[in-house]
């Protein structure tokens, strides 16, 4: 199993000082965490897009530009690039840069995003947000595909023979759907014969076994072979030396995010009592010490046979040495003792 870390690089206040990271500075703090990751040999860091004051990344491909000179080894992801409001022309354009930066490391996780401000910001109608990632995507894959494309759409001008350039260090840069749990979007990644990333970030994880076990059924019968098609487990964690003090530090940011977007969108805030009971052997959430989320990652295997593992250690902001800290046993603890047990190997992506 690839082993690996995500963020969405918040740019909120700390609930215990009240005090905000200046973004330069969160930046700056962020390239650091990429970097001890690659130095502890994680498979993986993906950058997450959003066009909201508590993000401050709404362009992944130029921060992993800059994480691909400081790095050597670790493949560096979108996480996710919000493909509906984009150009297809220059997401491949950017992540063809950011692989020839990095020597071949780049991948895009594609999604129709969970926040909407991306829409009317570049111009498009909410009423076609399931066409616009569809059409996209397909103009991705072919321009994957071709270094000349002829193309035409309904939302996008026509290409006629243009050539799309520069093309990447891989043969084809790797191309993962992100899904959420709807069931179109499962059978969408697998009739392509893409990858899935699929978050689990609340509930019971068994309810979405169905989803994996569609998900192969589906790519079968499109003619694909379930085998070859990698299936990523996206979900919230933090790791620290103590379970309660990995607990003590995650819920207060944890309280502000979700209680936030739940205002948003008519949701009840999270309390200490659900938090806890999401965090259980059996829960969504991988907050802990090295052996709860050891023993997590281990028991989800069993569940969905997956083949990457990504944890999102920063759901709120979290005080850069505590990120340094659960970075580093991550990749100095967890991950040997998984890898010991699921023997790690390379991920081939269509």
């Amino acid at each position: 199993m690839e082993l690996g870390i995500y963020t969405f690089a918040e740019a909120t206040p700390d609930p215990r000082t009240g005090r905000t990271v200046p973004p330069e500075q969160r930046m700056a703090d962020l390239l650091e965490e990429v970097e001890l990751a690659d130095q502890l040999g994680l498979d993986v860091y993906g950058i997450g897009e959003h066009h909201r004051r508590d993000y401050i990344v709404a362009t992944p491909a130029v921060v992993l530009a800059a994480a691909a000179a400081r790095t050597r080894r670790i493949r560096l992801t979108s996480a996710v690039t919000v493909l509906s409001s984009d150009d297809p022309v220059r997401v491949f354009q950017e992540f063809a840069t950011v692989d020839l930066l990095s020597g071949g490391r780049a991948e895009i996780m594609a999604g129709r995003g969970s926040f909407i401000e991306s829409f009317p910001l570049f111009g498009y109608d909410l009423r076609d947000y399931d066409s616009l990632f569809s059409e996209k995507l397909e103009l991705l894959l072919e321009i994957r595909a071709n270094e000349r494309v002829t193309w035409e759409g309904q939302h996008r001008a026509p290409l006629k023979d243009q050539l799309v350039l520069p093309r990447p260090v891989q043969e084809q840069i790797p191309i993962w759907i992100a899904v959420g749990g709807t069931p179109q979007s499962v059978v969408r990644a697998a009739t392509l014969g893409l990858p899935m990333a699929l978050a689990i970030i609340g509930g019971q994880p068994e309810r979405f076994a169905p989803l994996v076990d569609l998900y192969r059924r589906a790519a079968r019968e499109a003619g694909h072979d379930p085998a070859t098609l990698p299936v990523s487990i996206n979900s919230h964690g933090f790791i620290a030396d103590d379970s309660g003090a990995a607990a003590d530090a995650a819920f207060p940011p944890y309280l502000d995010v979700m209680g936030r977007i739940g205002r948003e969108r008519g949701w009840p805030p999270p309390t200490r009592r659900q938090f806890d009971a999401e965090r259980s052997p059996r829960g969504a959430l991988f907050i802990g010490d090295p052996q709860e989320v050891i023993d997590k990652i281990l028991w989800e295997h069993e569940l969905f046979q997956h083949d990457r593992f990504l944890v999102q250690l920063s759901v709120g902001t979290m005080p850069h040495d505590r990120m340094l800290r659960a970075i580093e046993l991550f990749g100095s603890v967890v991950a040997p003792a998984v890898r010991k047990a699921l023997p790690s190997k390379r991920i081939t992506v269509p």
